[in-house]
Formats: structure tokens, C-alpha cells, sequence
């Protein structure tokens, strides 16, 4: 018997350490080839941590809640090579997602619960021909889902593994009716066997469940009491904190992007043709806001006590909205340096993976200015908190058709125009009122005289 040492796999260039939040395998456990080991999380994402190896899980050098460096051993695995192996520093890359096992517990519209018995969190794969993690016999555990449902579901993973984004994918689309497990069940089955009668009726929702398996919900008289999950927890600090760092002041601007509205009407079609990528305003708002950063780059700083940090590369973080309500911010690296088709290709893409909790830890850090799109709710202004420590924010309201008086040659006119507002947070104690409003104005400047011809 060998012993392989593993380490704590690179998760991107910007990130130095993680936190343990749980082992899902215990010392003497047996490991299969990719059967996941335990669960980390950086600043905003949540890992799992494959092992590279099958074997037996001999000791764990890191308890929960410990902070861990890239590159450390964090296990020992008894194998049955013919000599010591120590996994490398650049092991698969951990696949990140934003931990939605702890999040507010909901009903799911349509789900509805079968005679079959619920798969267990300590049930053996012995039990069904088909491989499950320990991760998701947990969530199935939690969601009352059965062996038999679970083997209904479609995987995405080698060789068709189910994989845990497979089951919240499948949990948040509302799960299959019973009619519809029945009826993909009895088209495998023989015509002689019969199915065990369905109880219809809607069975309530689960408590949901944290990760260390403490309920994050319950009830105090007509009341419920919801536990943030561990992203709410870290949002909520990183909010206060900026409160309490910057001096938040707000100026706001008024824009008529009426040539910007149609130019985009007219070439959204031909570029989603061409490039297979739909046109949204996101890239629009960050190239404006890339021009205005050169025109005034003592707005892409940040502060040092009393030292003022001038940034070089010009990294724009675009809020998002996650489905579990958490905010995350994908950065979009060097973005001056890209053009419109560039930036939407990228927008896009951090876009869907932040949606799919597939985000790399390095792709949500190192951000210099950040773009919030709050009319993609239908607000027209927003106040944002600044994202530090970066020492402005940038928020784009929705844009609505409006009365506007127009100056013409023949003299004042009434006109229906395209408009929105934008509203800059930025921290005074290094940016005074005159650079804040000069900068939203040049913004603003940018998106009003877009060239309704231009090619792209």
C-alpha cells in the first residue's frame, strides 16, 4: 500500500487560500476515482474537491473552518500503487459554484412525492446500478427524492454521472410530475410489471437544509426565522463594511440613448447571426464606462490608509443576480482592451456561468470599477454600495420611452425619445463632487452620441 498526499488544488492566480466547510468523507472511508472529499469556499464561491485517486481516506490534516493555502495537504489517502505518490500543484481545477445547499428554504412549485423510499444520505450506491456522490444522496436526502427519481434524472457528467448541479437544476425547474416519473419509468419496464399505486397528492416542500446540517429555517408562532446562508452572511458584512470604510455620496444623470436604443434595434438580429451571441446593452454601458476611465482615471483607484492606489488595468466587475437571490460580481479583465464584440461575448459568458454556479474563484476578483444594472428590475435609479475596495459604482436604470423637448433649427419641439438615468456611488474621500459628476456626465456623454451607423 502507497499513501498519496493531497493537495489543495489552484483555484486561480488571485487566489491564495480557502475555508474547509465540510468533509464528506471521513478517515477509513473507502474513495472511488473523482468521488468528492469535501467542500471549500473562497471569498464568494463554494467548491468541491475531487479526489484524483480510489483508495482510503486515512487522515484529514484540516478541521472545518480552517483556512487553508493553495498548494497544502489537506489529506492522506491510502492507495494501492506500488509507491508514494504526492498530487501535483496543478491539479484538476476545482469546479466553482455559489453553494445553493444552504440557501432559504422554498416550495417548489409541482413537486410532488412518490411511494418510493428517499435516498439517504449514508445509502451505498450498492443500492442502484448508477454511481451517486455523497453530495447528492445529501441533497436528495434533504428534498425527499427517491432512488428510483433519481435515476430518472439526466446526468452531465462522465459517463452520465449525476452531478450536483444536475439535481438543484432539476430541484429549481419544479421536478417531474408523478404522472411524468411514471410514465419515463414504465417506458423501461416490461408491459407485465405494474407500478405501485401513486398517492397525488402534493407533498409540502422539506426544510432546507445548511451545510452542517442545522435547519435554516424554522417557526416562532405565524413568524418564520430564516438563517442567512453563508453567501448572504458574506455579502451582508462586505456591505456594512463598506458603509463604514467609504464616505458614500451620489450623483445622478439624466441620458437620452435614443440613437443608442435603435442603433442596437437594427444590428442585433445580424450580429446574433453572425456571432451566435445576442446583444444586450450590459457591453454597451461597459465600453462608455472603459472611455470615461481614461478620460478621468483618478476614478480606478483605490485607498491605502492614506495612500491613494492608481490601477493600471481597467477591470470591470458587472453585478449579478443568482437564482438563490445572492449577488455575485464576474470581473471582466483588461476590458478597454476589448471591443463591443469582445466585451458582449464576455458578458455573456460570465453571465451564464454565474447563473450555472460555474464561475472560477479568479474570475470574481481583481475588479477596479463595477457596473450594476438595476433597470434589468425595472428601477429607473439605484443608490449602490460601493464594491471595495474600489471607490465607485456605477448604476444604469431602465430605459423608457418619454416627452422630451428637442432644439432644432426651426426652434423647440416635443419628441418621444429613449431615456434613462445613470447614478455614480463613489467614496469622497478621494473623489470629490466634481469628479464623480464629471465622470457619470462623460458616461452618459458616450452613450447619447453613439453613432447610429456605426458597423460592428
Amino acid at each position: 500500500m502507497a499513501q498519496y498526499e493531497l493537495l489543495l488544488p489552484k483555484m486561480g492566480e488571485s487566489v491564495a487560500e480557502a475555508t474547509v466547510i465540510k468533509w464528506l468523507k471521513q478517515p477509513g472511508d473507502m474513495i472511488s476515482l473523482d468521488d468528492t472529499l469535501l467542500e471549500i469556499a473562497t471569498d464568494k464561491v463554494d467548491s468541491e474537491v475531487p479526489s484524483p485517486v480510489a483508495g482510503k481516506l486515512i487522515q484529514q490534516l484540516y478541521k472545518e473552518d480552517d483556512v487553508v493555502q493553495v498548494g497544502a495537504v489537506i489529506a492522506i489517502i491510502e492507495t494501492d500503487a506500488a509507491e508514494s505518490k504526492t498530487a501535483e500543484k496543478e491539479e484538476k481545477p476545482v469546479v466553482a459554484e455559489q453553494t445553493p445547499a444552504a440557501e432559504p428554504a422554498a416550495t417548489i412549485p409541482g413537486t410532488e412525492q412518490l411511494n418510493d423510499t428517499p435516498v439517504s444520505a449514508a445509502q451505498h450506491s450498492s443500492d442502484t446500478d448508477r454511481f451517486y456522490s455523497p453530495l447528492v444522496k445529501s441533497i436528495a436526502a434533504q428534498e425527499q427524492i427517491s432512488v428510483t427519481e433519481l435515476d430518472d434524472i439526466a446526468g452531465s457528467g462522465a459517463d452520465g454521472r449525476l452531478t450536483k448541479d444536475d439535481l438543484l437544476n432539476y430541484i429549481q425547474n419544479g421536478r417531474k410530475s408523478t404522472g411524468a416519473v411514471l410514465a419515463n419509468r414504465a417506458q423501461n419496464q416490461p408491459a407485465a410489471v405494474k407500478e405501485t399505486p401513486v398517492n397525488n397528492t402534493a407533498a409540502p416542500a422539506p426544510v432546507a437544509k445548511s451545510n452542517n446540517a442545522q435547519p435554516v429555517v424554522s417557526m416562532s408562532g405565524a413568524d418564520e426565522i430564516i438563517e442567512m446562508d453563508r453567501m448572504g452572511k458574506l455579502i451582508a458584512d462586505h456591505m456594512v463594511m463598506s458603509k463604514q470604510t467609504s464616505a458614500h455620496v451620489t450623483s445622478f444623470v439624466e441620458a437620452d440613448v435614443t440613437n443608442m436604443v435603435l442603433w442596437r434595434d437594427r444590428v442585433k438580429k445580424n450580429f446574433e447571426k453572425r456571432e451566435n451571441e445576442k446583444i444586450t446593452f450590459t457591453p454597451i454601458f461597459i465600453e462608455a464606462v472603459t472611455k470615461a476611465i481614461k478620460d478621468f482615471p483618478m476614478i480606478n483607484v483605490s485607498v491605502n490608509g492614506t495612500k491613494i492606489i492608481k490601477k493600471k488595468d481597467i477591470n470591470i466587475g458587472m453585478a449579478a443576480a443568482l437564482p438563490s437571490g445572492n449577488l455575485i460580481v464576474p470581473v471582466i479583465k483588461n476590458a478597454d482592451q476589448l471591443n463591443l464584440v469582445g466585451l458582449t461575448k464576455s458578458v455573456n459568458d460570465l453571465a451564464n456561468r454565474a447563473r450555472a454556479s460555474k464561475l472560477k474563484p479568479d474570475e470574481t476578483q481583481g475588479g477596479t470599477f463595477t457596473l450594476t444594472n438595476v433597470g434589468s428590475f425595472g428601477n429607473v435609479m439605484g443608490t449602490p454600495i460601493i464594491n471595495q475596495p474600489q471607490v465607485a459604482i456605477l448604476a444604469v436604470g431602465a430605459i423608457k420611452k418619454k416627452p422630451a423637448v428637442l432644439e432644432t433649427e426651426y426652434g423647440d419641439v416635443i419628441a418621444i425619445r429613449h431615456i434613462m438615468f445613470l447614478s455614480l456611488s463613489y467614496d469622497h474621500r478621494v473623489v470629490n463632487g466634481a469628479l464623480g459628476g464629471t465622470f457619470v456626465r462623460r458616461v452618459a456623454d458616450y452613450l447619447e452620441n453613439w453613432d447610429i451607423n456605426r458597423e460592428i
